[in-house]
């Protein structure tokens, strides 16, 4: 099976599961996917491993619990809803476990490319409907 046999919601879930382990240790962070034509290219985590107290460097605390994964795995399945119309860009899930709770957003970025749309048009044509 290829990528492009997978839909966008198993491409997520794969992603969830490839970097679960890093997750484990992180309480808060994004975890980014970079999409092309509907197909999970880069992904990863981007996270600040130390926070600094009174001029201190200390490690960011404990990292995400098992159920923690499976709730925040579910919800970006679930975004996917309102990713409408566009096929190319980055979806962004910020988190971060407050009080043990994990608290987590979801960011979409389209991109669109003009050359694209110019190609085998007459861009003097496209000139002059806008005049």
């Amino acid at each position: 099976m290829t990528l492009e046999q997978l839909s966008l919601a198993k491409q997520v879930d794969i992603v969830f599961r490839e970097i679960q382990d890093e997750l484990y240790h992180l309480s808060s962070g994004i975890v980014f996917m970079q999409i092309r034509n509907n197909i999970i290219g880069k992904f990863g985590a981007r996270h600040n491993p130390l926070e600094s107290k009174g001029g201190v460097f200390q490690a960011s605390g404990s990292g995400l619990t098992e159920a923690h994964i499976r709730s925040f795995r579910q919800m970006a399945i679930e975004s996917l809803r309102h990713k409408i119309n566009w096929s190319y860009g980055e979806i962004c899930f910020e988190f971060a476990v407050k009080q043990g709770t994990l608290c987590a957003s979801v960011q979409f970025e389209s991109n669109y490319n003009m050359a694209n749309f110019l190609i085998n048009k007459d861009p003097r044509k496209d000139l002059r409907e806008m005049h």
